[in-house]
């Protein structure tokens, strides 16, 4: 068999299925986070609720239509323009927003799980909803070159964002915030949490869940495994990406970006 059969049938059935699990269980996380009352008043839940929205938006927007153009080959940003914008549009929204309230979960069980009331009263439901305004309004201004430079090439007939200098900038973003720092940054907090709960054993007296922190630990620990491969990837693309390339080596290069496109859904 080969790699583009092989990459085609991965698409199809892990990808329906990370899509199906993923729309299940964020589902049930928006229905714990808003109707729970413990859960609906912290911040880090607040957070969760945020990114579980927003990964039900991607999964049924970006994921499923990647599943019908690389599983079954219908590509309608091939053939509408409008398409091909608001696709590339929403990706960049909606990977963004998951990634950023990675940042701030992770950042937040540190501030609520230290010994430093200072650091704890950072910690605060309307200072939340504060910023994550403020993020989603920077994600929807950032997000407005895709759909000035998002483009259908006449030579290719392929979706992409045609200036040169947007491309670049993309690379950058997507190797540092939503690769290495975003591991970085995410593993640094993790640690800083487990130390502070490991510090003193009995939290009496603070608003912490012990659930919501295994939860952002977990969620750490998956950011590392399944963004990590991306990020590899990516890096490997700018490095090689002034080199001439072979037919194999672009196909073993799309099945590598199938599968780890894939990953950074789990």
């Amino acid at each position: 068999m080969s790699l583009p059969y092989i990459g085609q049938q991965i698409t199809i059935y892990f990808g329906w299925f990370v899509v199906i699990i993923g729309i299940i269980g964020n589902s049930l996380n928006i229905w714990i986070f808003s109707s729970v009352r413990t859960y609906y008043r912290t911040s880090c839940t607040f957070y969760f609720l945020i990114a579980s929205i927003d990964n039900i938006l991607y999964l049924t927007t970006i994921s499923i239509s990647r599943i019908i153009m690389s599983g079954y080959q219908i590509d309608l940003t091939r053939t509408s323009l409008v398409w091909c914008k608001i696709r590339l549009y929403c990706s960049s929204i909606f990977v963004l927003m998951s990634f950023t309230c990675s940042y701030l979960t992770a950042m937040d069980q540190f501030l609520i799980t230290s010994s430093i009331v200072r650091l704890r009263q950072w910690s605060h439901i309307k200072r939340a909803h504060r910023i994550i305004f403020i993020v989603i309004l920077i994600w929807l201004l950032h997000g407005i070159p895709g759909l000035i430079f998002g483009n259908i090439t006449s030579s290719t007939n392929i979706c992409m964002v045609t200036n040169n200098g947007y491309t670049t900038y993309i690379s950058i973003y997507v190797l540092t915030y939503n690769s290495f720092v975003l591991i970085a940054f995410t593993t640094a907090f993790g640690y800083l949490t487990y130390r502070n709960i490991h510090s003193r054993r009995i939290l009496t007296g603070r608003q912490v869940d012990l659930q919501v922190v295994k939860m952002t630990l977990i969620q750490i620990i998956l950011i590392a495994l399944s963004i990590s491969p991306y990020g590899i990837y990516n890096a490997y693309l700018v490095a090689s990406s002034q080199f001439v390339k072979n037919t194999d080596q672009i196909v073993k290069e799309t099945f590598a970006s199938t599968i780890t496109t894939l990953f950074t859904n789990v």
